[in-house]
C-alpha cells in the first residue's frame, strides 16, 4: 500500500509475512481488525439491503419488469442495482474504511492510538474533508466491483439452480460467491490499489506523493513501477477474496432462509 513499495526486491507473500513478524510481532496480522469489523458490520447492512430495495425499484420500471423472464434484463438489473448499493454503503462508510488503511499500515512507528484517535488525528492534520480522502477512487471501484460480484453471483446461482436444484444453499452460495469474488476483484483491482495509495496520503504527518488526483496517481504509479504495479498484491487478493466473499454470501443467503422461515410476532 505504500508508494515506496517499487524498491522491494523480489516481493512475495512469505516474505513480507516474515518481514511483519520480525518487526511488528504476530498480533500485526490483525492490525485494524477491531475497525475492520466495525467497518463491515454496516458496510455489509447497508449493501444487502440497499441492494434488495434497488433491486425492487429497477423491477418496476417499464420495461425492466419482464425480470426473471429475461436474462439480459436480469443481469443489468442484478448489476445496476449491485453497483448503487456498492456506492451507497460506501459512501455512508467511508471515513471508517480510511481510518481501517491507516491503521493497518502502520508500522512500527505507532501515530494512530485506535478508531476515535484516528478520526480526531485526522480531522486536526488533515481538515474534516481528509476523512473522505480517496472517496473518488472507491466510488469508482467499488460501484463496479459491487456490480461485478452481484451480477455474476447472481447469474451463477441461477446456473446452479437449474442445474443441480437439490444442491445445498449453503455449498451453491459459498462457491458462487467465491467466484463472483475473483471476477469482481480482477476487474477493479487497479482502482483499488490507487485508492489505499491515496488513503494514505499525508498519513503519519508523511509527506504528500500524489498531487495531481486520480489519474495523476494512475500514472504516477504506472512510471514508476510499470503496469505490472497496477496489478501488485492482487494474489493475497485472491486469497483473501475467494473465502471471505464466498462466505458473506453464504452468511446471507443462509440467514434470509432461516429468517423467511421463522414466524415474527407483530
Amino acid at each position: 500500500m505504500h508508494s515506496d513499495v517499487s524498491i522491494l526486491s523480489k516481493p512475495s507473500i512469505w516474505r513480507e509475512a516474515v518481514r511483519i513478524v520480525n518487526e511488528e510481532g504476530f498480533r500485526a496480522f490483525w492490525k485494524g481488525n477491531l475497525v475492520t469489523i466495525a467497518h463491515r458490520l454496516p458496510y455489509s447492512s447497508i449493501s444487502f439491503y440497499a441492494y434488495e430495495r434497488y433491486k425492487n425499484i429497477l423491477k418496476s420500471i417499464p420495461g425492466l419488469d419482464a425480470h426473471g423472464e429475461n436474462a439480459s434484463v436480469n443481469v443489468f438489473v442484478h448489476f445496476v442495482g449491485g453497483g448503487l448499493a456498492g456506492m451507497t454503503a460506501a459512501s455512508a462508510t467511508y471515513p471508517l474504511d480510511l481510518v481501517r488503511t491507516r491503521l493497518a499500515a502502520q508500522r512500527n512507528a505507532i501515530y494512530y492510538r485506535g478508531i476515535w484517535h484516528a478520526l480526531h488525528t485526522i480531522c486536526r492534520d488533515e481538515g474534516f474533508l481528509g476523512l473522505y480522502k480517496g472517496l473518488g477512487a472507491t466510488l469508482l471501484g467499488v460501484g463496479p466491483s459491487i456490480a461485478i460480484s452481484f451480477s455474476v453471483y447472481e447469474s451463477l446461482r441461477s446456473y446452479w439452480n437449474s442445474q443441480r436444484p437439490n444442491d445445498s444453499v449453503v455449498a451453491v452460495s459459498l462457491a458462487c460467491g467465491s467466484l463472483s469474488g475473483i471476477a469482481s476483484s480482477t476487474a477493479t483491482f487497479p482502482l483499488d490499489l490507487v485508492r489505499r495509495r491515496m488513503q494514505l496520503e499525508g498519513a503519519a504527518g508523511r509527506a504528500r506523493v500524489y498531487n495531481t488526483g486520480l489519474f495523476g496517481t494512475f500514472r504516477s504509479i504506472i512510471r514508476a513501477e510499470g503496469l505490472r504495479g497496477l496489478y501488485r498484491g492482487i494474489i493475497p487478493e485472491y486469497y483473501k477474496v475467494v473465502p471471505s466473499v464466498g462466505i458473506v454470501f453464504m452468511t446471507y443467503e443462509t440467514l434470509k432462509k432461516l429468517l423467511s422461515q421463522r414466524p415474527f410476532s407483530s
